[in-house]
């Protein structure tokens, strides 16, 4: 079947997804709706999908492999940010000519294009698609094992573990780690933008004190609070979460700490998506469950004292470079595990 000169036709690409969203990748096909494009990701929103639980994330990221990886994300193996940020302004026309080759003027049977290094791309006869002048709406689409934008289809063929693990770690290890990642976010610029908020001191003071229903109360508050696509609030709630069940978890007398951690999820995750935004609240589902983007597990395992933590930490807080309302609120949640850090440490000992 002919096709128009210039559009773009199917392609197929292989990705590397977070178990988080496997569900939702691998099970029945569910429509969906792209809600934001930020640096390096596009975001897609599932309204009612996943097993059924109503804490479930709602929101994949579509992101390049140069793109911070989250914790809810498929990543695109061999493509760019540049290219996935021009796909999102042509409906994939520039990703299509970018991954396989510019669209033959006449399409007959299948056309393979050249595969950028560790991709699967596969080209296929598509019919007219813009009638009067105008684009259909952009498709999206899961299940089945991918994830479909517009002409973009990315098969999951391979998944990463978001939920890191870690061994037996000393408090002193954890406060040197906690030390050298406070100093590395009292520096950076932009620094977080909560970390003189009266809500964030009191949460402190009450979880490191044991005071449950101050904790909860204080956390409540901070869900949503703030700019951006991630208000600041909810990056300290989800470093406070990850810091106390992660590695609260693995200091001796560290039971308190996941305790502490199972209430404030509950209370954080409950009316999220009604309070923050869609990506917020799906990370705050990921944080309550320990699950964690590929760089925070870097600056987590760094705190352990298994790997330097300042140059982790400095890769985290670059995803802040556009400024806080427009990036993902990488230094809140650095300043959130901090706190996490050493509210965990006298929780173990009192």
């Amino acid at each position: 079947m002919g096709g128009q000169p210039g559009a773009s036709a199917p392609v197929e690409l292989a990705g590397i997804a977070s178990l988080a969203v496997r569900d939702l990748l691998a099970g029945p096909r569910v429509d969906g709706r792209v809600i934001a494009a930020i640096r390096g990701a596009v975001l897609v929103e599932f309204p009612g999908s996943g097993t059924g639980s109503d804490s479930d994330p709602r929101v994949v990221a579509i992101s390049a492999a140069d793109a911070i990886r989250l914790p809810n994300a498929i990543i695109i193996a061999g493509v760019t940010s540049d290219i996935l940020a021009a796909a999102t302004r042509t409906a994939t026309d520039v990703i299509t000519e970018a991954v396989v080759g510019p669209a033959p003027a006449d399409r007959g049977p299948a056309v393979a294009g050249p595969a950028v290094a560790g991709t699967t791309a596969t080209r296929t006869a598509s019919p007219r698609r813009k009638r009067g002048g105008q684009s259909p709406p952009v498709c999206v689409r899961a299940g089945g094992g991918a994830i479909r934008l517009a002409d973009l289809t990315v098969v999951a063929r391979r998944w990463w573990d978001p939920s890191p693990v870690f061994g037996a770690l000393s408090r002193g290890r954890l406060d040197h780690g906690a030390a050298i990642l406070g100093k590395v976010c009292a520096q950076a610029t932009p620094g977080p933008t909560m970390a003189s908020h009266v809500a964030v001191k009191t949460l402190a003071a009450c979880c490191a004190s044991g005071d449950l229903a101050g904790a909860v109360e204080q956390a409540e508050l901070l869900v949503g609070l703030g700019p951006g696509i991630v208000p600041g609030g909810d990056g300290v709630l989800c470093g406070m979460l990850l810091a106390l069940r992660l590695l609260g978890g693995a200091i001796p007398g560290g039971t308190r700490a996941v305790w502490l951690a199972g209430w404030l999820s509950a209370a954080v995750t409950s009316y999220a998506r009604q309070r923050t935004t869609p990506l917020a609240a799906s990370l705050l589902t990921c944080a309550s469950r320990g699950q964690a983007a590929a760089e925070v597990c870097a600056v987590l395992h760094g705190v352990a004292g298994e790997e330097p933590v300042e140059p982790a930490a400095r890769k985290l807080l670059a995803a802040d470079a556009a400024g806080p309302a427009a990036g993902l609120g990488a230094a809140d949640l650095a300043w959130g595990l901090v706190a996490g850090c050493r509210a965990a440490q006298v929780l173990s000992v009192s």
